[in-house]
Parts: structure tokens; sequence; C-alpha cells
């Protein structure tokens, strides 16, 4: 056996190439990105893991240890692995369930639902499933994630206002919170809106600076000097020093059933999203990326997180976007941010420990409203109603039933949506360009010539058992409103493929058109269908000589022989 070539190892570890490539300045780059990126992880990451309903430190254990993960195996340069909004809810919302209120059990659960995905990942890298992902359309992301923004908004509005807040979904919780609108706390909601809008004006104002660890540090600094912990203003309260205990995590929790499906959610939303990103800063510095190796590089992120007991991680457009304006050459910069993460652990946390949560609630509300893209859905709904409808599956069904059955069944109907465009194709029907030999869809073009006594129609996709009998209902139609005809040319040059059934509605036609002494005739057949139709024997009742020919050739030739004037059985 040859030993594998240095370009297959660097594209099963890819520091082996960047680091090779790496060059002595690049390193000032690195270094400023990873303590930018640290600086912008440390507030998130305390907000999200707060949305999952697990302690803060894990948030940032995640970030910490799924960098490292992902600079190993990962494939992009620039994307930033951490917790992301839309799988802490999805944590959220599942683990509770299962854990039954231990909140042990909660975080062991948390941590096997990261293992999960690790395994996942190995094995959609190993089959090559990158290719299922491409099956969610983008008109699906753009209602899910407007969903899964409205979802983690109204979550955070009880910490915002400083009231109980509850229920399970998005309409529960704005039931329920309009009913507690009396107890709103005003110093909760004043300290809230102070840092939402401090995030806001350094977002418009100063983007690509940590303006999220300065707002941290301010809202520390007051409620440390105004003893606002004591006037029953809610803070994070002790943060355990030191860095995470390696170790598995506990097996035999969860049955398979219960584990897979937020496992395998996990993996679609991780996927899709950290894919998006890496392709976008992929172009944006011109090197290639390698899809596939991404299955590899999110299951060893989120192997790391699951071993030092975090949750399932992905890679987001957010953090990465800071990561990349920071000055982000290579994958280092992870490895630097995860260092500067692992010191303030060490020595730091104590900082964090006056820092109210309506803060981190302010937090999570800044990162998620850009989700609900408003301008998008109206344009779908100007453009492509059938885009327009997907999202809105996608958006009603996550404020319904939640984040992970949400984006399941938004999968789901990507794939019905799909099917139900497949299943009514276009069926042009032909005329001649004048003065030409070609021909154009009638429809569209109307100074086409008519061809009198000729149905000529092209079928504008495959020939499917999902579209087949669409089609044959279409052509008779037409035959049943024309008058004098004594030819169907059925042109195929624009459908790459048949199936059987395809194949068995041109008999179906041939037979109709039998019965009324029309002559069938097909052309601008490929090689795969002259070969499919040739075994269904489509040979026996049509010209095969003539599959291959052009429309123009074959309606020449039938005019200028007069005995082709009606069909023959």
């Amino acid at each position: 056996m040859n030993p594998p070539s240095e370009q297959s190892w660097t594209r099963f570890f890819p520091p082996v190439g960047w680091l090779s490539a790496y060059r002595r300045e690049w390193l000032a780059s690195d270094a400023v990105a990873g303590i930018t990126l640290a600086a912008y992880a440390i507030p998130v990451s305390l907000a999200y893991a707060a949305l999952a309903g697990l302690p803060p430190q894990v948030g940032v254990y995640g970030y910490m240890l799924g960098g490292i993960g992902y600079a190993l195996l990962g494939a992009s340069r620039q994307l930033a692995i951490g917790p992301t909004s839309a799988i802490s809810l999805m944590i959220a919302a599942t683990v509770g369930a299962l854990a039954g209120g231990d909140a042990d059990r909660y975080a062991q659960i948390a941590s096997l639902a990261a293992l999960a995905v690790a395994v996942l990942c190995l094995i959609a890298w190993l089959f090559k499933l990158s290719v299922l992902v491409r099956l969610v359309s983008d008109s699906i992301l753009v209602g899910f994630k407007a969903g899964a923004g409205l979802t983690i908004i109204m979550s955070q509005l009880p910490s915002l206002l400083g009231v109980a807040g509850g229920g399970h979904n998005f309409f529960e919780r704005a039931i329920k919170l309009l009913g507690q609108l009396g107890d709103t706390t005003p110093l909760v909601l004043t300290i809230g809106a102070a840092a939402l809008l401090l995030l806001l004006i350094g977002e418009r104002w100063l983007p690509g600076k940590p303006v999220g660890i300065a707002t941290v540090a301010l809202a520390i600094a007051v409620a440390t000097i105004l003893g606002l912990p004591a006037m029953g203003v809610p803070v994070t309260g002790k943060i355990p020093e030191g860095l995470p205990a390696l170790g598995l995590p506990t097996f035999g929790l969860l049955e398979f059933d219960e584990l897979f499906p937020l496992a395998a959610g996990c993996v679609l939303l991780a996927y899709i999203e950290g894919v998006s990103a890496a392709r976008s800063f992929a172009a944006k510095h011109g090197y290639p990326l390698d899809v596939r190796q991404e299955f590899l590089g999110l299951g060893a992120a989120n192997l790391a997180a699951a071993l030092g007991h975090g949750y399932p991680v992905a890679g987001g457009l957010s953090q990465s976007a800071v990561n990349d304006s920071a000055g982000a050459r290579t994958p280092l910069a992870l490895v630097i941010c995860s260092a500067a993460l692992g010191l303030s652990l060490l020595f730091f946390t104590g900082l964090l420990t006056n820092l109210p949560k309506a803060v981190l609630a302010a937090i999570v509300f800044a990162a998620v409203y850009r989700l609900v893209d408003i301008r998008a859905l109206v344009r779908m709904w100007q453009v492509s109603r059938i885009d327009f409808y997907a999202a809105a599956i996608a958006l009603v069904s996550v404020l319904l039933l939640g984040i992970l059955q949400g984006v399941l069944l938004a999968s789901i109907a990507s794939i019905f949506l799909l099917l139900a465009r497949a299943s009514k194709p276009n069926v042009a029907f032909l005329g001649r360009l004048p003065g030409t030999g070609r021909y154009s869809d009638s429809a569209r073009h109307k100074d086409v010539e008519p061809l009198p006594g000729v149905i000529a129609f092209r079928p504008e996709a495959s020939l499917l058992y999902i579209n087949a009998e669409t089609i044959l209902e279409t052509v008779l139609a037409s035959l049943r409103t024309s008058a004098d005809v004594r030819l169907v040319a059925c042109d195929l040059s624009a459908s790459p493929y048949i199936d059987l059934a395809g194949a068995r509605m041109l008999h179906d036609l041939h037979d109709e058109l039998a019965l009324r002494r029309i002559t069938l005739f097909i052309v601008g057949a490929h090689a795969q269908l002259r070969d499919l139709l040739r075994a269904e024997g489509l040979a026996e009742k049509t010209d095969s000589g003539q599959w291959l020919r052009s429309l123009d050739s074959v309606l020449g030739e039938h005019h200028s022989d007069p005995t082709n004037r009606t069909a023959s059985a």
C-alpha cells in the first residue's frame, strides 16, 4: 500500500497545511484576534449558558475546549466555535424534560448530547452526508432563524423586566409575560435597557470592538459600588475558579430514542450555520473549503466540549465575524482565545460575581435580534410565494413546537416542498421563432409561429414518478383544445433523467394518441433516456431513429412527406 500523500494528510489534518505555510507576521494578527475573541466570548458564553439553563462557567468551557477541537480538524481559518443561541435554547427546551428537575442530571445529559453530536458528525463524515444538508433550503433557514430569534427574545424578556416568566413555547411565554407586566421591577428594567442600549450603540458605531466585555465590566462596577444585589437585583453569583475536570460524560442516562432527536437537531443546526459562515470567509480570503471536513471539525469541537462537561457547540457567524475583523489569519487565533479563557477561569472569575442577569439577557437580545429578517420575508412574498410559504412553515413550527421540533419539521417540510415543486414542472408548448429553425415556449414568446396540425411540447424537468401524471394531463388538455392535430412531438432535450413511471407515461400518451390516429414523435433524448426508452419497448411504438434528432429536422421531414398525414397505430 502506498503511503498517503501530503495532500491527503492535509485534508485529514488541516494544521499540516496552514502551519507549513504560516508566516511570522501573522502571529501578531492571530494573537490580537484570539484575545479579542476571548473578550467577546466571555459575556456571550455566560449569557448562552444561562439561556441553556446551565451554570455560567459551562458556556466558557464550550468556547475554550470547542475552539481547540475545531483548530485541530476544522477546515476554516476564521470560523469561531462556541455555544450558540439556537442550540442553547434547544438544550433548555429538551433537556429540562429529560432531567426531571435534577440539576446534576441536567448537566450530565447536556454533556452527553455533545458527545452524541460528535459521534453523529463522525458518521456523517464517513458516509459523506453533507449532501443531505442541502435539502434544507435557504427559505427554510430564513423562517427558522426568524422563529428562533423571536423565541429566544421572548425567553429573555422576563429577565430584562425582572419577572418570573414561564411557558413552553413562544405563545405561552407571551401570554404569561403579559399577565406579569404589572410585576415589572423598574431597577432591573433600567439596568437591562441601559445595557441593551450600550450594546446596540457599540454595534452601530464601534463594529468589531469588544463592546460586550466593556458593558459587562461597567455593569459589574455599578452593581458593586451601588450594592445592587442587596437591592434584589439578580446576579450571576459565585463562579467556580479553575479549569474543567476532563472526563467522559455519564452513559446510560437516556435511551437512544430520547437522545438521538436532540443530537440530530444540534448537528443539523450546527453544520448548516457553521458551513454557511465558513464558506463566506473562505470566499473572502480566497482559499478552498472542504465542507465534508467540517463534520470532523465540528465533531472534534463537540468531543472536546463533552470531555470538559460542556454542552453542544457550533460555528456561528457573529463570533466568526469578530474573529475575522480582529485579523485572524489561521485557527491559531482559536488556540490563543482558549488560552485567554483558561487564564480567565483560573484567576478572574471572582470579578463576575456581581454581574446582573439582566445584562446577560441584553447580550442575548443584541446577539439574536438580527435573526428576524423581515426584509427577506417580504422579498420572498414579492418574488416567490412558495419560498415564502416554506419560510412561514419553519417560522410557525418553531414558535409553536420549539427549536428542536421546529428544525426537524422544517427539514421535512423542505423535502416535501422540493417534491411539490418537482411534481408540477413547466411544460412548454413550442412554436417556431420566425425565420429560424429554433423553437420556443409560445406562452413566453408571443411572436412565435404556430405549428399547424402539430403539438410540440417540451417538459422542462426530468420525467419522474412525481410529475409523469401531471405532464400527461397537461398534454392531453392541450390536445382537447386543439383542432386537426396530426402529430404530437415530445422534445426531451430539457429532461436529463427518466424513470420507469416517466417511460410508462410515454406509453400511455402513445396509446391515447393512437386511438385518435395521431403520430407521436420523441426527439432530443439524451443517451440515458434512449437506453431506458429502448429497454421499456418504446422503440416498438415510435421511431427510435428520431430520438436523437432535433425537433426542426423531424418536423421538416414530416411536412415534406405527403404520406405523413395520419397516424399509424
